[in-house]
């Protein structure tokens, strides 16, 4: 009976260890609970986790031993200085003389009652051991580990099993063999899950950062945007996390909360990869496969050669000096006249901030200039080419500019339409509100603060400070740190972005954090905190 109940103890105690190892998501502490829970079930003193390698090796993960307080590798940080086992030697014959490395090629478990009377086994190096701490290593337990395919993934060595009552030094019974196969077996399964997992993971982690860089790399306007912009947004989320502030006491982040949120802000921009490069790579406001600009300066060679032509007619027909000389001055005010036009034109061909609108009347002035080609007079510029250069804010039309802003509702699309995982699920919701608006005016969908999430609205602040100090954009210069402030904060004023994550932005120094890391030092001027405009 007494025997019974001991069985039925240690079956219950691997029940518990197996249900801990389904929990357990952290490698290292994986690996810990598996050794641990080995050494308790079969009462042993010491023991080593060793996992096989891909090179063919076998590597020691885990070493403990409670008698001598000895621990490494784990959760320990001790690394663990011994080299790993090689499983065959040079000539490609098996390493049999080591029982780990026995173990894994003949995939057995190797049961020692005494290493010092063993026989076939190199036990110098554990007799060294025993020698310099005084140690005695008796029994061995060696079982390998084999996952679901029956690949062994790794070894678990117990070293010294004790009589519970004594505290003897005993062989590893039957029994105990076989409840340690049993644990192996499942360990084994809860390894493999968890590479199974750790491994999906970072494929998709680097299948979704290979679509950005993808993005980043389509065009050279935009190159490093969707790098970028997870780096603010993380920054920006661990302040509000750490924040004991009231609008942020209850925001508390987990890893995977922070897994969620790097994967949408690295997603954010996915829908541009149906955006096309015209309008992206729109570097002036007369781009199209070529600029257009260029095709206006021939019509104004085609301008001053009549010029020319007009004034060498004057001179043949005018018999004084007097005549010709003044159809010559005529002649070079005309042309510079045609320069300063050009030079406009080309001058405004440029994006910016904002044109006036007498700038924009003087175009329309211009274009209605008429220059001739084969005897047909023509407008200088026609409809087409004075509604662009028109263009009141950077290089591209209102069109244009709807063809860029639908990127936002095509990632949207993109994401929703993607079988995301419980933990991901909030991905699309992250990703497609950076371009929203706390008061109802951004798009898509006009969401108001309410309707949006705090990570949503951290990303609308990353992605905006990002562009404001972004320096390959096509139609501005990146902007100096404190104008980049000076227009966020302008946006907090007008109800553009959350103001208390604007004013966590500038209170933690998250700009000046970014700025040393990304931006240029021509960019990185001095700021006046109390000048930012909106801050409290």
């Amino acid at each position: 009976m007494a025997e019974t109940s001991y069985l039925l103890q240690r079956i219950e105690k691997l029940t518990e260890i197996g249900t801990a190892l389904s929990a357990e998501r952290d490698t290292s502490k994986l690996l810990e609970t598996i050794l641990i829970g080995a050494k308790g079930l079969t009462n042993a003193d010491g023991g080593t986790l060793y996992s096989v390698q891909e090179d063919g090796t076998v590597k020691m993960e885990i070493v403990r031993t409670n008698s001598l307080d000895f621990a490494m590798g784990g959760t320990t940080g001790k690394p663990i200085p011994f080299e790993p086992i090689p499983l065959y030697d040079e000539q490609g014959q098996g390493n049999h003389q080591m029982v780990v490395t026995h173990a894994v090629l003949n995939d057995c478990t190797v049961n020692i009652p005494d290493a010092y009377d063993a026989e076939g086994f190199d036990f110098s190096g554990t007799k060294a051991f025993d020698t310099n701490t005084g140690y005695r290593s008796t029994s061995f337990l060696t079982v390998p580990m084999k996952d679901h395919e029956g690949e062994i993934i790794g070894v678990l060595q117990l070293l010294n099993a004790q009589d519970e009552q004594s505290g003897e030094i005993i062989p590893f019974s039957s029994a105990a063999q076989r409840l340690t196969e049993s644990l192996a077996s499942q360990a084994a399964i809860a390894l493999t899950n968890r590479h199974l997992i750790n491994d999906l993971k970072e494929l998709l982690e680097s299948l979704i950062q290979l679509i950005a860089t993808a993005i980043d790399e389509k065009s050279p306007y935009t190159g490093g945007h969707c790098k970028r912009v997870p780096e603010l947004t993380m920054a920006l989320a661990e302040a509000a996390h750490a924040s004991e502030d009231e609008p942020f006491k209850t925001f508390r982040m987990t890893e995977d909360d922070r897994y969620e949120l790097r994967m949408a802000a690295w997603l954010h921009d996915c829908g541009k990869i149906a955006t096309p490069e015209y309008v992206v790579d729109k570097a002036t406001k007369l781009s199209t496969i070529y600029d257009r600009i260029e095709t206006i300066a021939t019509r104004y060679e085609v301008l001053k050669r009549d010029a020319e032509i007009t004034m060498l007619r004057r001179q043949l027909e005018c018999p004084s000096d007097e005549e010709r000389a003044a159809a010559h001055s005529d002649y070079q005010r005309e042309i510079e006249q045609l320069d300063e036009e050009l030079a406009f034109l080309q001058r405004h061909n440029i994006g910016g901030e904002y044109m006036a609108e007498d700038v924009q009347q003087r175009v329309h002035e211009i274009g209605a200039r008429l220059w001739r080609q084969r005897d047909e007079e023509r407008p200088l510029l026609d409809d087409n080419e004075r509604y662009n250069l028109t263009i009141a804010r950077g290089t591209l039309t209102e069109e244009e500019r709807e063809v860029i802003n639908n990127h936002i509702v095509v990632t949207i699309k993109m994401l929703e339409a993607l079988p995301f995982p419980k933990k991901l699920r909030r991905i699309p919701e992250f990703a497609g509100g950076h371009h929203e608006k706390m008061d109802g005016t951004g798009y898509p969908r006009g969401l108001t603060a309410e309707q949006m999430s705090v990570q949503a609205r951290i990303m609308a602040i990353a992605d905006i400070f990002e562009a404001l100090t972004a320096k390959d954009r096509p139609y501005k210069e990146g902007k100096k740190l404190s104008e980049a402030l000076r227009i966020l904060g302008l946006m907090k004023q007008d109800n553009h972005i959350d103001p208390d994550l604007f004013q966590l932005f500038i209170t933690e120094g998250l700009y000046q954090q970014y700025a040393e890391n990304f931006l240029s030092t021509d960019q990185i001027d001095s700021i006046d905190v109390s000048k930012i405009p909106g801050l409290n």
